[in-house]
């Protein structure tokens, strides 16, 4: 089942994708795709639906964030071989964990604002994996059972702000429009093997970033289990998953992002993202 969020920012209603590719509207069934809707129970009872017979969602409104009310925003860096290759750095032999903040969270097609003092803004596609059924620290057999879905997700990233000067990923990551996701959560039923689906990214028409999920270092499964240990992962939680190689940091010459570039980015069933890259105020 694809589920979106669709309206102006910060009035999101919630909807589902019918089998032919028509927008519904939830908002008689769910208040948000937030928190408890996401929990299986409650996900089993949008799935039982008849979505043809719920109301038609009429022209192109802007399609926002898939999930709302997000708690926390859990990144997964260098978890790609050949990123981390490209990145001069050796593959890490545990998960490396950091923080987006959750104000950088946009729609998948919403414009992408380059931060005041930016010069090496970045992209990077990756698998969002959404938390439904909340836990601590969880058994890896145990781990899928505890996500919703997945979605795609552009982890944008400020490389000086991130790794010069005091070097803390975090303030690389989390400026406004920096995490967009979307367009829509797939739940687990329609994602049968997390890791094995293709992913990429374009800017201005030019693939940079073509890969799989299925060369992760550490599958989704490892990655819900260990961060599980050092947090309490709630409903509407979301784990972005690390990206494969192709960033701009790594061409050569590095490329970076400028006003006017577009970013086209995807994964195979889970949807594509288009976002044109503007200048701050």
């Amino acid at each position: 089942m694809k589920l979106l969020r669709y309206g102006t920012p910060g009035s999101e209603k919630p909807a589902a994708v019918d089998r032919k590719g028509i927008l519904r509207d939830l908002s008689g069934q769910i208040g948000n795709l937030a928190g408890a809707a996401l929990l299986p129970e409650n996900l089993e009872a949008l799935k039982g639906l008849d979505l043809e017979s719920l109301p038609e969602i009429e022209g192109t409104p802007r399609i926002g964030p898939c999930v709302g009310q997000v708690g926390k925003f859990v990144a997964i860096g260098l978890n790609y071989a050949d990123h981390a290759k490209e990145s001069g750095v050796d593959v890490p032999r545990e998960p490396v964990i950091f923080m987006k903040a959750t104000s950088c969270i946009c729609g998948p097609n919403d414009n992408v604002i380059i931060p005041s003092g930016s010069e090496k803004t970045d992209w990077e596609v990756e698998l969002g994996v959404v938390i439904g059924t909340p836990g601590h620290s969880i058994e890896e057999a145990d781990a899928l059972s505890h996500v919703a879905g997945y979605c795609v997700v552009n982890d944008v990233s400020e490389r000086a702000f991130q790794l010069e000067g005091t070097g803390q990923w975090v303030k690389g990551k989390s400026s406004d429009t920096f995490g967009p996701i979307g367009p829509w959560m797939v739940t687990t039923d329609d994602v049968p093997d997390p890791q094995n689906l293709p992913i990429w990214l374009e800017v201005n028409g030019h693939r940079y970033q073509d890969g799989s999920t299925k060369t992760m270092v550490f599958p989704v499964a490892h990655l819900v289990s260990y961060v599980s240990r050092f947090m309490s992962l709630q409903s509407g939680d979301i784990i972005t998953t690390g990206t494969p190689p192709g960033v701009g940091m790594g061409q050569n010459p590095p490329t970076y992002l400028k006003p006017g570039d577009v970013m086209t980015l995807g994964i195979e069933g889970l949807g594509e993202q288009r976002q044109h890259v503007v200048a701050s105020n």
